[in-house]
């Protein structure tokens, strides 16, 4: 990534954001953060990148609630997503940027009104809709680096408390955002940019714990899916501004 300084601290800022909403409300790095990140890198360097530090933050998250994981559960969520993922891939590398785009921010568009509506869908109840959950997740982790939302989706669905989702949801995020890895790559930035990166996650997770007992939940969560919103709706202009 060129340009001096200025595009750096840009991403740590960004990073920072993400990390911070994730750690605040137990949801949002993706959200918050992929809008733009592909704004800023691109689309494939903004969804690896997106990826791997979802992925980190995931494993560091659910070392103290491994024990809470619903193995059962979580096989048809992840066989699934392990199917689709190399499908976004495959996808994402085909479509021109612009399209990619636009693409993106009517995923993360439309992932985020569901979330918000907390829409009830019959079909994602039991095994099938884990299956249809894991593998729509997978795909668009791989291709638009959002897998979660299908997740949260499921769960509402099924009936998951808030402490029986967060460790599942770690695990979830653990898994499909290690196979997108293996599927895109690891994004193509300097030793600094990776400095910045690590200081900006980091820094985001101390933060956000900092506030997690002093901003109510709800008002966290709606400022979170308010800002990935906006992100996507952003992105979607982008894009079909530039067909």
């Amino acid at each position: 990534m060129a340009g001096g300084w200025e595009p750096g601290l840009l991403l740590s800022g960004i990073v920072l954001l993400g990390s911070c909403v994730q750690w605040l409300t137990g949801m949002g790095f993706a959200l918050v953060a992929v809008p733009a990140l592909v704004l800023l890198l691109g689309p494939a360097q903004g969804v690896v990148l997106a990826n791997c530090a979802t992925g980190v933050i995931c494993v560091v998250g659910l070392a103290s609630g491994l024990r809470e994981v619903r193995l059962r559960a979580m096989v048809p969520l992840c066989a699934a997503a392990a199917c689709t993922v190399p499908l976004g891939t495959w996808l994402a590398r085909r479509l021109p940027e612009p399209v990619l785009l636009a693409f993106m921010g009517a995923l993360v568009t439309v992932a985020v009104l569901l979330v918000m509506r907390g829409a009830r869908v019959p079909s994602l109840r039991g095994h099938g809709g884990a299956v249809a959950a894991g593998a729509v997740g997978g795909f668009m982790n791989s291709a638009a680096g959002v897998g979660g939302p299908p997740i949260s989706l499921y769960a509402l669905n099924a009936g998951w408390t808030v402490r029986e989702f967060v460790p599942n949801a770690l695990f979830y995020g653990v898994v499909v955002n290690a196979f997108s890895v293996a599927a895109n790559g690891v994004p193509q930035l300097g030793p600094p940019e990776w400095g910045l990166v690590v200081a900006g996650m980091v820094a985001g997770g101390s933060i956000g714990r900092w506030l997690a007992g002093r901003v109510p939940e709800k008002q966290a969560r709606l400022l979170v899916l308010s800002l990935a919103l906006v992100g996507g709706v952003v992105t979607l202009g982008k894009g079909l501004w530039g067909l």
